[in-house]
Protein backbone atom coordinates (compact mmCIF):
# COMPACT_ATOMS: atom_id res chain seq x y z
CA UNK A 1 0.00 0.00 0.00
CA UNK A 2 1.44 3.52 -0.86
CA UNK A 3 0.97 4.88 2.59
CA UNK A 4 3.25 7.68 1.15
CA UNK A 5 0.51 9.21 -0.55
CA UNK A 6 -2.13 9.07 1.62
CA UNK A 7 -2.02 12.67 3.45
CA UNK A 8 -4.04 13.63 6.90
CA UNK A 9 -6.81 15.35 4.18
CA UNK A 10 -7.71 12.49 3.33
CA UNK A 11 -8.41 11.00 6.62
CA UNK A 12 -9.96 14.51 7.78
CA UNK A 13 -12.85 14.11 4.91
CA UNK A 14 -13.18 10.55 6.06
CA UNK A 15 -13.62 11.15 9.44
CA UNK A 16 -16.29 14.11 8.81
CA UNK A 17 -17.77 11.93 5.83
CA UNK A 18 -18.57 9.66 8.16
CA UNK A 19 -19.79 11.78 10.90
CA UNK A 20 -22.08 13.98 8.87
CA UNK A 21 -23.61 11.52 6.27
CA UNK A 22 -23.05 13.36 3.29
CA UNK A 23 -20.12 14.53 0.64
CA UNK A 24 -21.69 17.93 0.98
CA UNK A 25 -22.26 18.53 4.32
CA UNK A 26 -18.64 17.70 4.55
CA UNK A 27 -17.60 19.75 2.07
CA UNK A 28 -19.40 22.86 3.98
CA UNK A 29 -17.39 22.02 7.44
CA UNK A 30 -14.29 21.36 5.79
CA UNK A 31 -15.15 24.94 3.93
CA UNK A 32 -14.51 23.19 0.16
CA UNK A 33 -16.07 21.65 -2.78
CA UNK A 34 -18.24 18.51 -3.05
CA UNK A 35 -16.40 18.03 -6.09
CA UNK A 36 -13.20 18.11 -3.95
CA UNK A 37 -14.44 16.09 -1.17
CA UNK A 38 -15.62 13.10 -3.54
CA UNK A 39 -11.85 13.39 -5.38
CA UNK A 40 -10.29 13.24 -1.85
CA UNK A 41 -12.17 9.95 -1.58
CA UNK A 42 -11.42 8.21 -4.78
CA UNK A 43 -7.69 9.14 -3.98
CA UNK A 44 -7.96 7.44 -0.90
CA UNK A 45 -9.74 4.35 -2.29
CA UNK A 46 -7.44 4.42 -4.69
CA UNK A 47 -4.67 4.26 -2.22
CA UNK A 48 -6.29 1.82 0.08
CA UNK A 49 -7.46 -0.49 -3.09
CA UNK A 50 -10.79 -0.67 -1.38
CA UNK A 51 -14.43 0.64 -1.89
CA UNK A 52 -15.10 2.93 1.37
CA UNK A 53 -18.36 4.36 0.44
CA UNK A 54 -21.37 2.94 -0.78
CA UNK A 55 -24.63 5.61 -1.76
CA UNK A 56 -28.07 5.09 0.12
CA UNK A 57 -30.41 7.49 -1.33
CA UNK A 58 -28.58 10.37 -0.67
CA UNK A 59 -26.51 9.28 2.21
CA UNK A 60 -23.16 7.65 1.74
CA UNK A 61 -23.11 4.74 4.25
CA UNK A 62 -19.97 3.09 5.33
CA UNK A 63 -18.86 0.10 3.78
CA UNK A 64 -17.31 -2.42 6.25
CA UNK A 65 -14.13 -1.67 5.18
CA UNK A 66 -14.84 1.96 5.28
CA UNK A 67 -15.90 1.36 9.28
CA UNK A 68 -12.96 -0.47 10.12
CA UNK A 69 -10.53 2.45 8.50
CA UNK A 70 -12.80 4.67 10.12
CA UNK A 71 -12.74 3.12 13.68
CA UNK A 72 -8.71 2.93 13.37
CA UNK A 73 -7.96 6.67 11.77
CA UNK A 74 -9.74 8.29 13.84
CA UNK A 75 -7.02 8.18 17.21
CA UNK A 76 -4.40 9.09 14.32
CA UNK A 77 -6.25 12.46 13.97
CA UNK A 78 -7.12 12.93 17.22
CA UNK A 79 -3.69 12.58 18.64
CA UNK A 80 -2.24 14.49 16.09
CA UNK A 81 -5.10 17.33 16.50
CA UNK A 82 -3.87 16.82 20.22
CA UNK A 83 -0.45 17.51 19.79
CA UNK A 84 -0.84 20.71 17.46
CA UNK A 85 -3.28 22.42 20.20
CA UNK A 86 -1.13 21.01 22.70
CA UNK A 87 1.84 22.61 21.61
CA UNK A 88 0.56 26.23 21.67
CA UNK A 89 -1.41 28.71 24.41
CA UNK A 90 -5.10 28.34 24.72
CA UNK A 91 -5.29 31.65 23.91
CA UNK A 92 -3.66 30.85 20.66
CA UNK A 93 -6.09 28.08 19.72
CA UNK A 94 -8.39 29.53 16.29
CA UNK A 95 -11.20 27.40 14.41
CA UNK A 96 -14.67 27.81 13.70
CA UNK A 97 -17.09 26.45 16.53
CA UNK A 98 -20.51 25.69 16.08
CA UNK A 99 -22.35 26.26 19.29
CA UNK A 100 -26.49 25.77 19.43
CA UNK A 101 -28.90 27.26 22.02
CA UNK A 102 -32.43 27.66 23.18
CA UNK A 103 -34.02 30.80 22.86
CA UNK A 104 -34.57 31.00 27.08
CA UNK A 105 -30.25 30.07 27.30
CA UNK A 106 -28.97 32.46 24.80
CA UNK A 107 -31.29 35.03 26.63
CA UNK A 108 -29.86 34.27 30.22
CA UNK A 109 -26.06 33.23 29.69
CA UNK A 110 -25.25 33.04 25.97
CA UNK A 111 -24.08 36.27 25.80
CA UNK A 112 -21.79 36.85 28.88
CA UNK A 113 -20.40 33.53 27.81
CA UNK A 114 -19.65 34.35 24.04
CA UNK A 115 -18.16 37.84 25.53
CA UNK A 116 -15.72 36.56 27.72
CA UNK A 117 -15.15 33.82 25.41
CA UNK A 118 -13.56 36.34 22.70
CA UNK A 119 -11.55 38.11 25.05
CA UNK A 120 -9.49 34.57 26.15
CA UNK A 121 -9.65 32.92 22.85
CA UNK A 122 -9.64 36.28 20.55
CA UNK A 123 -8.35 33.43 17.04
CA UNK A 124 -11.66 31.83 17.23
CA UNK A 125 -14.91 32.28 15.57
CA UNK A 126 -18.42 31.33 16.43
CA UNK A 127 -21.02 30.40 14.30
CA UNK A 128 -24.32 30.38 16.79
CA UNK A 129 -27.63 28.74 15.84
CA UNK A 130 -30.87 29.48 18.09
CA UNK A 131 -33.72 26.76 18.03
CA UNK A 132 -35.31 23.97 20.22
CA UNK A 133 -33.30 21.87 21.81
CA UNK A 134 -34.79 18.76 20.42
CA UNK A 135 -33.07 20.16 17.21
CA UNK A 136 -30.45 21.63 18.39
CA UNK A 137 -29.33 17.52 20.08
CA UNK A 138 -30.39 16.03 16.12
CA UNK A 139 -27.56 19.16 14.98
CA UNK A 140 -25.13 17.86 17.24
CA UNK A 141 -25.38 13.96 16.94
CA UNK A 142 -25.12 14.81 12.97
CA UNK A 143 -22.22 17.27 13.59
CA UNK A 144 -23.66 19.63 12.28
CA UNK A 145 -22.98 21.72 15.66
CA UNK A 146 -20.23 21.09 18.18
CA UNK A 147 -21.56 22.43 21.41
CA UNK A 148 -25.50 22.97 22.41
CA UNK A 149 -27.10 24.65 25.25
CA UNK A 150 -30.30 23.26 26.18
CA UNK A 151 -33.32 23.21 28.07
CA UNK A 152 -34.10 20.04 30.45
CA UNK A 153 -31.85 17.08 30.72
CA UNK A 154 -30.03 16.60 27.77
CA UNK A 155 -30.12 12.05 27.64
CA UNK A 156 -28.60 9.88 24.96
CA UNK A 157 -25.73 7.49 25.13
CA UNK A 158 -24.00 9.21 22.17
CA UNK A 159 -23.60 13.02 24.26
CA UNK A 160 -22.62 13.66 27.27
CA UNK A 161 -24.08 16.69 29.03
CA UNK A 162 -23.47 18.56 32.32
CA UNK A 163 -25.81 20.93 34.33
CA UNK A 164 -25.28 24.36 34.41
CA UNK A 165 -28.12 25.22 36.35
CA UNK A 166 -31.99 26.52 36.90
CA UNK A 167 -33.79 29.09 35.49
CA UNK A 168 -37.06 30.34 37.57
CA UNK A 169 -40.46 30.45 35.34
CA UNK A 170 -43.33 32.33 36.28
CA UNK A 171 -47.09 32.47 35.17
CA UNK A 172 -47.21 36.49 33.87
CA UNK A 173 -50.38 38.11 31.98
CA UNK A 174 -50.82 42.14 31.31
CA UNK A 175 -51.91 44.30 33.74
CA UNK A 176 -55.65 44.57 31.69
CA UNK A 177 -55.50 40.58 32.18
CA UNK A 178 -54.87 40.99 35.89
CA UNK A 179 -57.44 43.63 36.51
CA UNK A 180 -60.25 41.32 34.72
CA UNK A 181 -59.27 38.45 36.93
CA UNK A 182 -59.60 40.88 40.10
CA UNK A 183 -63.03 41.69 38.77
CA UNK A 184 -64.60 38.21 38.91
CA UNK A 185 -63.07 36.57 34.98
CA UNK A 186 -62.65 33.20 35.40
CA UNK A 187 -59.36 31.43 33.75
CA UNK A 188 -61.27 29.66 30.93
CA UNK A 189 -62.16 32.96 29.51
CA UNK A 190 -58.22 33.52 28.78
CA UNK A 191 -56.15 31.49 26.13
CA UNK A 192 -52.71 29.83 27.45
CA UNK A 193 -49.71 30.23 25.84
CA UNK A 194 -46.84 28.28 25.72
CA UNK A 195 -43.30 26.86 24.04
CA UNK A 196 -44.06 24.08 21.48
CA UNK A 197 -44.56 20.36 22.88
CA UNK A 198 -41.01 19.84 21.63
CA UNK A 199 -40.16 22.19 24.16
CA UNK A 200 -39.38 20.93 28.19
CA UNK A 201 -41.87 24.30 29.12
CA UNK A 202 -44.54 22.74 27.69
CA UNK A 203 -44.60 19.43 29.96
CA UNK A 204 -43.94 21.77 32.59
CA UNK A 205 -46.97 23.51 31.63
CA UNK A 206 -49.05 20.82 31.15
CA UNK A 207 -47.96 19.01 34.61
CA UNK A 208 -48.36 22.51 36.37
CA UNK A 209 -52.39 22.86 34.79
CA UNK A 210 -52.71 19.21 35.84
CA UNK A 211 -52.01 19.69 39.71
CA UNK A 212 -53.97 23.26 39.63
CA UNK A 213 -56.79 22.01 37.92
CA UNK A 214 -57.50 25.18 36.04
CA UNK A 215 -58.43 25.34 33.06
CA UNK A 216 -58.19 27.48 29.84
CA UNK A 217 -60.21 28.95 27.04
CA UNK A 218 -57.80 27.60 24.77
CA UNK A 219 -53.63 25.83 24.49
CA UNK A 220 -51.71 27.94 22.34
CA UNK A 221 -48.15 26.66 20.77
CA UNK A 222 -45.44 29.26 19.72
CA UNK A 223 -42.04 28.33 18.73
CA UNK A 224 -40.64 32.02 19.65
CA UNK A 225 -40.23 32.66 23.54
CA UNK A 226 -40.12 36.09 22.63
CA UNK A 227 -42.76 36.44 20.09
CA UNK A 228 -44.96 34.57 23.02
CA UNK A 229 -43.61 37.39 25.48
CA UNK A 230 -44.75 40.31 22.77
CA UNK A 231 -48.66 38.59 22.42
CA UNK A 232 -49.35 38.06 26.37
CA UNK A 233 -48.16 41.50 27.07
CA UNK A 234 -50.41 42.68 24.72
CA UNK A 235 -53.29 41.70 26.59
CA UNK A 236 -53.73 38.17 24.99
CA UNK A 237 -54.21 35.57 27.82
CA UNK A 238 -51.54 34.07 30.34
CA UNK A 239 -48.33 32.64 29.60
CA UNK A 240 -45.14 30.85 31.67
CA UNK A 241 -41.70 32.84 31.16
CA UNK A 242 -38.48 32.34 32.00
CA UNK A 243 -37.78 34.93 34.74
CA UNK A 244 -34.65 35.93 33.18
CA UNK A 245 -35.85 37.12 29.72
CA UNK A 246 -38.72 39.28 31.22
CA UNK A 247 -37.13 41.22 34.14
CA UNK A 248 -37.45 44.62 32.08
CA UNK A 249 -41.16 43.63 31.14
CA UNK A 250 -41.62 43.15 35.39
CA UNK A 251 -39.91 46.61 36.22
CA UNK A 252 -42.15 48.48 33.92
CA UNK A 253 -45.88 46.58 35.29
CA UNK A 254 -46.20 45.71 31.25
CA UNK A 255 -46.27 41.96 32.62
CA UNK A 256 -47.55 41.18 35.95
CA UNK A 257 -47.88 37.86 38.21
CA UNK A 258 -51.20 36.03 36.93
CA UNK A 259 -53.63 36.19 40.31
CA UNK A 260 -53.82 32.43 41.60
CA UNK A 261 -50.58 31.20 39.69
CA UNK A 262 -49.55 27.55 40.13
CA UNK A 263 -45.98 26.78 41.90
CA UNK A 264 -44.55 26.03 38.96
CA UNK A 265 -40.61 23.98 38.81
CA UNK A 266 -37.57 25.82 37.40
CA UNK A 267 -36.12 24.54 34.53
CA UNK A 268 -32.80 22.92 34.51
CA UNK A 269 -30.30 23.50 32.13
CA UNK A 270 -27.39 21.53 30.23
CA UNK A 271 -24.56 21.89 28.32
CA UNK A 272 -24.10 19.24 26.04
CA UNK A 273 -21.07 17.76 23.64
CA UNK A 274 -20.77 14.81 21.90
CA UNK A 275 -19.41 11.45 24.11
CA UNK A 276 -16.54 10.73 21.43
CA UNK A 277 -15.65 14.52 21.14
CA UNK A 278 -12.18 14.55 20.29
CA UNK A 279 -11.13 17.83 19.49
CA UNK A 280 -9.28 19.94 22.09
CA UNK A 281 -10.89 23.33 21.26
CA UNK A 282 -14.35 22.35 21.50
CA UNK A 283 -13.42 19.92 24.51
CA UNK A 284 -11.52 23.50 26.20
CA UNK A 285 -14.66 25.62 25.26
CA UNK A 286 -17.36 22.34 26.68
CA UNK A 287 -15.04 22.54 29.73
CA UNK A 288 -15.50 26.17 30.15
CA UNK A 289 -19.49 26.16 29.53
CA UNK A 290 -19.47 23.46 32.24
CA UNK A 291 -18.69 25.64 34.72
CA UNK A 292 -21.20 27.86 34.19
CA UNK A 293 -24.34 29.33 36.43
CA UNK A 294 -27.17 29.87 34.13
CA UNK A 295 -29.03 31.86 37.20
CA UNK A 296 -26.15 33.96 37.58
CA UNK A 297 -26.16 35.59 33.94
CA UNK A 298 -23.55 38.53 35.00
CA UNK A 299 -20.98 35.93 36.10
CA UNK A 300 -18.15 36.19 33.68
CA UNK A 301 -17.32 32.67 32.41
CA UNK A 302 -14.34 30.16 34.48
CA UNK A 303 -11.23 30.35 32.82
Amino acid sequence: MPINRIALYHLETLQWIARLGTFGAAAERLNTTQPTISARVRELESHLGVQLFRRDGRTMTLTPAGRQFVRESEPIMARFSSIIHGSNDVSEASGIIRIGAGEIAAASCLPGFVTELHKELPNVALEIEIALTADLIQHLLTGKTDLVFGAGRIAHPALQATPIGTVDLLWLSSPAVVASMEDGASTDAFPLWSLSNLSPLYQIMKEAIAKSGLSFHSVNLCNNARSMIDIVMSGNGVGIFPHSMVQRELREKRLMPFPGAMEIPAIEFQVAVKAGETDPLILEIFRRASKLDIGLTDTPIPS
